[in-house]
Order: structure tokens, then C-alpha cells, then sequence
């Protein structure tokens, strides 16, 4: 069996076997909730592992962020940088490390906004120390800039135009009629109302920050300064940027430029989709909180025909310790199942995917 691919059984048969590719997809800013994946720490050691190998690496600031993931009543909520940035790529990185832990050797990621920055070190692009090292700097840096925000639209990005300007922008592009408008705080909510009068659906992502938008700009040399003394290296494992839409080469992986400028350039995952879904048959994971990306994946007409799968690995939101214990449990039997082997005593799944 070729690397990166399990043999998984295709919809309305149960003799016919169907390879499928595994796709690691770890979501980015909106997803983070309060105590999200926190039922697995301490309990799961791999995923305890790396959130706390992430978290370390920011001192006192690391564990502040730990106490406030795990509180009941956090001191600084989700929606801050502080806490958001670090716990969404912790968790990201840490469930990536925990599905690969199960012997689910992917053949590609795809991340979405932060979650590209974390699939960049599963990749071999960071070394996690770097990675933790630019996310703080740009926590820090942030600060500077003026409040903003997001905004979820169920609308076409082509119906959305006349929403646009005074730095308004498209931020992201998430499904055919999903895009989200990022923007300074005033103007923003400015948008906003005019959505509410027009009767279009929209939410408020959780977040305080405009990202993806040019009101982050001031802010690209001097990462792109801090990027050039990293060590970046091409990835051994196909790695689909949501900001150009294909498998990043070396030259774009090693580039400073590239990844300084990510927090002013649109996401566009849903033409990153699909490319990924047409380049072959895919079991698509998603490896983070709050499965967007799952619930975006499953409206694609590849999986609506059977010919993609997709897995979540955590519940939609914060359900209490045993449901993420339980969904992780789901995801990992099947995978396991797909794969057409059993469950091992440990709860690890014995899946061995010989190299090509």
C-alpha cells in the first residue's frame, strides 16, 4: 500500500475496498472555544505531551494561558490574542500529533489560517521552538494594531462587494456561501448593521483581531525580518497553503516573505479543497476544535458522492472531558476501521502503512 493511504470500504458495499489518502486539516481563528480538547489532557499522553511542550516554551505567559484553558471561569477570555493564538495552535498541533501517534501517516495537510502554521510544523518547515517562538512575537506585535474583528457571511464573496472598503476586506473564503469579512472595529460593525438591514445571516467569529485583512500590514517587515534568521526547510510531507491554493514548493516554504505576509492575505480554503479533493481520493481528518472544517469538507460533492470521506476528532463545541474522550474514541475506532484492522488493547490504532 502506497504511503499516506488506508483502504477504507465505500459507501452501499461491504466487499469492494476503497483507497483513500489521509489528509490531516487542523481549522485556524474562530475555532477556539473555552476548554476546548481539555478532557484529553491528562488523559491522553501524547496530546498532553505536546500542549504542554508548546506551552512551556512561553514561560509564565504558557502557563497562564494553560490555567485560563482549563478554568472553569478564565481570568482572559478565549477572544484574546493572548489566549487564543497559543491554545488554538497547541491544541491544533497537539491533535495532529495524536492522530499520527495512532499510526495514521498522512500523505498531505491542509490547514486553515493558523492552522497552516501549525500543519507547517508537522510538515518539518518550523521547528517548534521557531513556531512558538513567530506566534508569540506576533501576539505581542498585534497589540499595536486597532481593534477589529470578523465576520461570518452566508453569502457568495461575489454578493458581498458592496460591504466592502474603508478596510473592510474578504478574509476568507470557506465554502461556496460561507466567506467571512475581516476589518477595523468601527468600520466592521458599521458592515455589520448593513447586513442586519438587508436580512443577511452572519456571526461574530471570536476573535478581537482583524486578521487577513491590511490593517495587519504594519506588522509584515518586522516578521518577515524575524522569519529570515529561522531555519526553514521545505516540507517532507505535501503541505496544501490555503493562501496560494496548491502544495507549497520549496522556495515558497523557505520564504520569509511568504509567511510574514500570511495575517494580510485572504484564506481561501474552499479552492484549496478542491485541489486537494482533486487530486485524488482523500480521507479527510480534521485534527482540531469545533469541526469546521468537517462540517465545509462534507458539503463538497466528493464526499457527497461517497468517493471522499471525513473524519472530526473533537466535538462541534465544549461538551465536558468524557465527549471529547468519547469523539477522539470514535474518530481513532474509525480509522481504525476504515483501515480494516482492530482496536488494540492500548486504544492505539494499529494502523501500519508500509512506505512506498
Amino acid at each position: 500500500m502506497e504511503s499516506g493511504s488506508i483502504r477504507a470500504v465505500q459507501p452501499g458495499t461491504m466487499t469492494e475496498p476503497h483507497r483513500r489518502s489521509v489528509v490531516l486539516m487542523f481549522p485556524g481563528t474562530g475555532a477556539q472555544h473555552p476548554q476546548m480538547a481539555a478532557g484529553l489532557y491528562g488523559h491522553e499522553a501524547v496530546f498532553t505531551d505536546a500542549v504542554d511542550s508548546v506551552l512551556a516554551r512561553l514561560g509564565a505567559d504558557g502557563e497562564a494561558a494553560r490555567a485560563d484553558w482549563l478554568a472553569e471561569r478564565p481570568v482572559v477570555p478565549m477572544e484574546a490574542d493572548s489566549r487564543s493564538a497559543p491554545l488554538l495552535f497547541a491544541v491544533d498541533y497537539a491533535m495532529g500529533r495524536l492522530v499520527e501517534s495512532w499510526g495514521v501517516r498522512p500523505a498531505a495537510y491542509l490547514g486553515h489560517s493558523m492552522g497552516e502554521f501549525a500543519a507547517a510544523v508537522l510538515a518539518g518547515v518550523f521547528r517548534l521552538d521557531d513556531a512558538v517562538r513567530l506566534l508569540w512575537e506576533r501576539v505581542r506585535r498585534q497589540r499595536t494594531t486597532p481593534a477589529g474583528g470578523m465576520l461570518a457571511v452566508a453569502a457568495a464573496r461575489e454578493e458581498l462587494t458592496g460591504y466592502l472598503g474603508s478596510g473592510v476586506v474578504v478574509g476568507a473564503v470557506n465554502a461556496p456561501r460561507h466567506t467571512v469579512l475581516s476589518g477595523p472595529a468601527g468600520p466592521l460593525e458599521a458592515v455589520a448593521r448593513g447586513l442586519t438591514a438587508d436580512g443577511r445571516t452572519f456571526r461574530r467569529l471570536a476573535t478581537r483581531t482583524p486578521y487577513h485583512s491590511p490593517a495587519l500590514a504594519p506588522l509584515v517587515a518586522e516578521t518577515e525580518a524575524l522569519v529570515r534568521e529561522l531555519p526553514l526547510a521545505p516540507p517532507r510531507t505535501p503541505l496544501y497553503s490555503a493562501y496560494t491554493t496548491r502544495p507549497l514548493g520549496a522556495r515558497e516554504a523557505t520564504s520569509a516573505a511568504f509567511w510574514a505576509g500570511q495575517p494580510t492575505a485572504p484564506v481561501l480554503f474552499w479552492p484549496t479543497l478542491e485541489r486537494v479533493l482533486a487530486d485524488g481520493d482523500r480521507l479527510l481528518v480534521e485534527a482540531g476544535p469545533a469541526q469546521s472544517l468537517a462540517v465545509i469538507a462534507r458539503g463538497h460533492r466528493a464526499v457527497r458522492s461517497g468517493r471522499s470521506a471525513v473524519v472530526a476528532t473533537l466535538p462541534p463545541r465544549a461538551l465536558g472531558p468524557e465527549e471529547d474522550r468519547r469523539t477522539v474514541g470514535a474518530a481513532r475506532e474509525l480509522l481504525c476501521r476504515q483501515a480494516g484492522v482492530a482496536v488494540g488493547h492500548s486504544g492505539r490504532l494499529p494502523v501500519e502503512l508500509p512506505a512506498s
